[in-house]
């Protein structure tokens, strides 16, 4: 018996980006499509099996702690960057400022997906949330560099909206354009937190 739900709804590639060194800056450019391996999408910094840990582990590990990567991409939605640059006045917010590698379009509240869900685009490449994908002050320098009133509202106006960390379960490439299915797991609340 499947532990998952397949949603009744579908998402979309609206856009795919990627960046091939931490030393080129902070932009992702556009890709027509991204080839997914287990270790991360190909031609991307962020691709590889493991990582050093860093802020958002530090309760669990010291910083440069070598552990899996379960952050080899990370996911938007059209739909909450609207909301974001809305509150940040902005008429607009680029992926490319938020170091995004997928932009998607149809998924309600992406950054609000739990955890263990599958993203599964068709090639077969499917990826699973990490988790939510906290505001950082990266992204607000970037936005500074051409609003500079603007940048220092980013992280409360992307509080729940900044998307999604996901890692590869299985490969396959992705293009712009592509329908996703969402395979959700079983949701509970647990009380003890």
């Amino acid at each position: 018996m499947p532990l998952q739900t397949k949603l009744s709804f579908t998402g979309k590639v609206e856009q795919l980006l990627a960046r091939e060194s931490r030393n080129d800056g902070f932009n992702k450019q556009l890709r027509q499509s991204l080839s997914l391996k287990l270790s991360g999408p190909e031609g991307d910094c962020h691709t590889g099996l493991t990582r050093l840990s860093d802020s958002r582990t530090l309760l669990t590990y010291k910083r440069n702690t070598v552990i899996r990567n379960v952050r080899q991409l990370t996911m938007i939605s059209l739909e909450e960057m609207a909301d974001v640059a809305k509150a940040m006045e902005l008429p607009s917010i680029s992926a490319s400022w938020l170091g995004a590698n997928v932009v998607t379009a149809g998924i309600p509240d992406l950054t609000l997906l739990p955890p263990s869900t599958r993203l599964q685009f068709p090639s077969g490449a499917t990826v699973v949330v990490d988790m939510e994908n906290a505001p950082c002050r990266q992204v607000n320098d970037e936005i500074s560099k051409t609003h500079p009133e603007q940048g220092p509202k980013f992280v409360k106006a992307a509080t729940h909206k900044r998307g999604l960390t996901v890692w590869v379960e299985c490969e396959g490439e992705i293009k712009i354009g592509d329908e996703i299915l969402l395979f959700i797991p079983p949701q509970r609340i647990y009380q003890y937190s």
